[in-house]
């Protein structure tokens, strides 16, 4: 496993001229998806098993098999096969009821955002999503658009990907769930996902791993893209780290 992180980092410093440190995080075996927000850690294995950093061990979170698990400020939420969606309270996920999503994102200011398997795009308000703490039904709000791939940061930033691998990038209000517009952004990506401090990075159907450089007030979707990485199947960033899940199940942690 050293060996892949050790030519994970070489290739960083090749592509950029500045190195991003890699190296092994604690593992859980095959790892598959990945999500950091808050200071939190949380990842989904290839036996649908949801599960949370602490120190260096993983522990399992709940009983619920998820095909995606993600935390942020309004808590863990995730989603299951049947794309019921879940939010975790007290120990174990509990259902709500009212909305199917095949990807969630509790990476915004308290709102949760999500897709479904057809492709339309959901944000739950942050006063919903942080009022839900027993199974009911919740109301969540249509956005225009259609993306496969979406995800928030506590900035109001999103960044989404379609079907067809196109990128775009949005504002959204927590409170009401209104977006500023879609800005296709240039690039051609599988996911992408927004850190806490605003930091955006994709991934290709390659593996190859991506950050948008050139973000700024003026222009928050940024200016071109600088390749970092390869062989990976899922990312996420949090508080100046970047977590990595290979191709091959292994989880690295960057830093810059």
């Amino acid at each position: 496993m050293k060996a892949v992180a050790v030519f994970l980092l070489f290739l960083s410093c090749l592509s950029l001229g500045h190195c991003w440190t890699c190296k092994e995080a604690p593992q859980q075996c095959q790892a598959e998806q990945i999500d950091a927000g808050q200071g939190k850690v949380v990842l989904r294995d290839r036996h649908s098993r949801a599960y949370f950093l602490s120190g260096c061990h993983w522990y399992r979170l709940g009983s619920v098999y998820l095909k995606h698990v993600s935390v942020g400020d309004a808590g863990i939420w995730g989603v299951d096969y049947d794309n019921k969606v879940y939010k975790y309270i007290a120990g174990e996920f509990v259902l709500s009821n009212g909305q199917t999503l095949s990807q969630v994102d509790a990476g915004g200011v308290s709102q949760i955002v999500g897709v479904t398997k057809s492709d339309t795009i959901h944000c739950l308000k942050s006063s919903a999503a942080s009022a839900f703490k027993q199974e009911g039904t919740l109301s969540w709000t249509l956005l225009p658009g259609a993306l496969k791939y979406f995800s928030c940061s506590p900035t109001n930033s999103c960044w989404g990907v379609n079907s067809g691998g196109a990128i775009y990038f949005t504002t959204i209000s927590p409170t009401t769930c209104e977006i500023s517009g879609w800005v296709h952004v240039p690039g051609v990506a599988v996911m992408a996902e927004v850190g806490s401090d605003g930091n955006v990075f994709v991934v290709n159907s390659g593996g190859d791993v991506f950050q948008r450089t050139g973000i700024s007030s003026g222009t928050p979707q940024g200016t071109d893209w600088s390749h970092i990485q390869t062989s990976a199947s899922h990312v996420s960033y949090d508080l100046g780290r970047l977590w990595v899940v290979t191709k091959g199940g292994v989880i690295l942690q960057c830093v810059q």
